[in-house]
């Protein structure tokens, strides 16, 4: 069999399987933007990437530096913007320094790798919940760690996995989870690796409004979220941003985060100290309430179960101007498929009330 036939037999097994998948282009900034739809599918949960002092900050920093950063920070030197960025991100999340990566994906990738490496010879123990993200699951198989993955917030089944554990041990969890946008018990998964001497990495990108990440666990992040910008970081005791800076593949061996990619995180953390920031947090909180009370986070699962179901009703929203993605496998588990929508601080009360009453009018309980 040819290359060509079995990339075109996999292709059609996508196809056959309901999960094909393509890239959908929306011009935002089209002549009559009243026409397109509102989204509810950004990450962007306090509206930043488009604020006038994040995107003046951008401009600016592009007119200093240049679009990009041309070479690793290791290989040509990083910018003072990076400096300044990973300065404000150690304050915020109240760790000694910070690390920049270029992405969040490689942000897991690095740390995980780096401190497996640290373990020694055998490498370490990674206990990861079943529900994290992929950048954690892709992270622990590329540490050449031994991996065990726990059942969701299974703080029992983590506890027991360290007591058996014939090796150095990390746990890793997302602290709000992408795809159900419930919380992990963190302060227990913390209680338990100080009682097992294991090391807790808490990935925060969707933790806008908490849990925060207990003293003492590696924080890992991004700047693509509740900052709108691009990038990541982990932020930590100096030791360990001293090990990723030299050992983490991630850091050393790929271009450096944009300046001007920097230049707007900075803004925009500046932004969400500011007492702007504290509204738009307030807004985001009740925007939520106004969907669904007391839900802890901006990110609201609508299970629907299988793939054309999830499709059709994703159709069904859109026809109506309204953007709410299916996720289907391999995102979440088969039998599992949901519509994820994402909340935002720019969303009015008129079209977060245009998004429940089209669920009610295609004959979906949105309600949990």
């Amino acid at each position: 069999m040819t290359w060509n036939a079995r990339i075109t037999d996999s292709l059609e097994a996508i196809e056959a399987r309901g999960q094909w998948r393509s890239v959908r282009t929306l011009d935002k900034s089209a002549a009559d933007p009243a026409r397109a739809p509102v989204e509810f599918a950004s990450n962007d949960y306090l509206g930043l990437s488009r604020h006038p002092k994040v995107v003046a900050a951008a401009r600016d920093e592009a007119g200093r530096s240049g679009t990009g950063a041309t070479a690793a920070r290791l290989i040509v030197g990083g910018r003072q913007v990076h400096d300044d960025l990973e300065a404000a991100l150690a304050q915020w999340c109240d760790r000694d320094a910070a690390l920049l990566f270029s992405t969040g994906y490689q942000a897991n990738l690095g740390v995980l790798d780096a401190l497996s490496r640290a373990a020694g010879p055998t490498g370490a123990l990674i206990c990861s919940d079943q529900l994290n993200h992929a950048s954690i699951i892709d992270g622990a198989r590329l540490a050449r760690a031994e991996v065990a993955v726990y059942p969701h917030c299974d703080v029992a089944a983590v506890d027991a996995l360290l007591a058996a554990a014939d090796r150095p041990a990390i746990v890793v969890s997302d602290a709000v989870f992408s795809m159900d946008g419930d919380l992990a018990p963190l302060d227990d998964l913390a209680a338990v690796c100080h009682q097992r001497d294991a090391l807790l990495v808490v990935d925060e990108a969707h933790a806008l409004l908490g849990p925060a990440a207990p003293a003492g666990a590696i924080i890992v992040g991004t700047l693509s979220k509740t900052l709108g910008a691009q990038g990541g970081f982990v932020a930590a005791d100096r030791a360990v941003i001293d090990l990723c800076t030299n050992t983490a593949r991630s850091f050393i061996f790929t271009t450096a985060l944009a300046p001007p990619s920097a230049a707007a995180a900075l803004a925009a953390l500046e932004v969400l100290h500011s007492d702007e920031g504290t509204a738009l947090i307030e807004r985001l909180r009740a925007n939520i309430d106004l969907v669904r009370r007391g839900h802890p986070s901006p990110i609201i699962p609508v299970l629907l179960g299988d793939e054309e179901r999830s499709m059709a009703v994703s159709r069904q929203l859109l026809d109506r101007g309204l953007l709410v993605p299916a996720i289907r496998p391999p995102t979440v588990a088969p039998g599992t498929c949901r519509l994820r929508v994402a909340i935002s601080a720019t969303h009015t009360p008129e079209q977060l009330g245009r998004l429940t009453d089209a669920f009610h009018e295609i004959g979906v309980d949105f309600d949990e």
